[in-house]
């Protein structure tokens, strides 16, 4: 199993963070298999093409799904890292992971949706497209994919500070505790960016409320500023050790 892969590969990353998810449990296994599922939607048709153009048709969509692909595998990551870290498998936990993947699954079709519309003119031509919106429409499709993000890195937000309130039993460390209070800031960031491109969305001509995307690039310019910051201040506070202490 990947999950299972990708523990063996990072469980000695002398990281200064013990993980404390060692098994792979139902609710994960129950997430991988929705993930599984949602990542079939997304493929353009479920049908073998029945004509060569068709299937030219369907190649041309490889932009759209692959980025919708990526962004679920940024999700599913980010799920794995924090069972990995936590092994947390309560009953808030159940809750909020469930949620999550119930919205992941919801979003796939306006994700698909609006990927495939940005790329509409490359897969089926100019004017061609069976996807079509109303110029009053496009900042409704933008607010609907917003709130969707907002959901989805809303509830790692209450993932992370339900381990942060369980720090006692879960024994972290003051490093973990800084480490998850990164994570907790991040998505926080993540969040305002979201509703940011909502508000972008309503004050834009409908004509060009599309353009509210444009908010989301914002992340890499943040997030290289935010970690530097964050990582230059983990350094001081909790210096790296020799990776044979932190074997121990």
């Amino acid at each position: 199993m990947l999950r299972q892969l990708l523990y063996k590969r990072t469980a000695g990353a002398n990281s200064g963070f013990h993980f404390r998810g060692h098994e792979i449990r139902r609710i994960e296994t129950f997430s991988d298999a929705v993930f599984a599922f949602a990542v079939t939607l997304l493929i353009v048709s479920l049908e073998v093409p029945r004509t060569f153009e068709e299937l030219l048709t369907g190649m041309r969509g490889f932009l759209a799904f692959g980025i919708c692909f990526c962004l679920l595998m940024i999700i599913w990551h980010e799920q794995n890292t924090f069972f990995r870290r936590y092994g947390l498998d309560d009953r808030t936990t159940t809750i909020l992971n469930s949620v999550l993947i119930f919205i992941v699954l919801f979003y796939v079709y306006p994700l698909k949706f609006l990927f495939t519309l940005i790329f509409s003119d490359q897969i089926y031509g100019d004017g061609k497209s069976p996807f079509t919106i109303r110029e009053s429409q496009v900042p409704q499709l933008m607010i609907i994919y917003d709130l969707g993000y907002i959901a989805i890195y809303g509830l790692f937000l209450l993932l992370y500070l339900h381990a942060l309130r369980n720090k006692i039993s879960l024994q972290l460390t003051s490093l973990e505790l800084f480490d998850t209070r990164t994570k907790l800031y991040a998505h926080g960031l993540l969040i305002s960016i979201g509703m940011l491109s909502i508000i972008t969305a309503l004050l834009l001509p409908p004509a060009r409320a599309g353009w509210s995307g444009m908010v989301y690039a914002l992340i890499g310019i943040i997030f290289t500023i935010y970690y530097s910051i964050r990582g230059k201040k983990r350094r001081n506070i909790y210096p790296p050790q020799p990776f044979n202490q932190t074997q121990k």
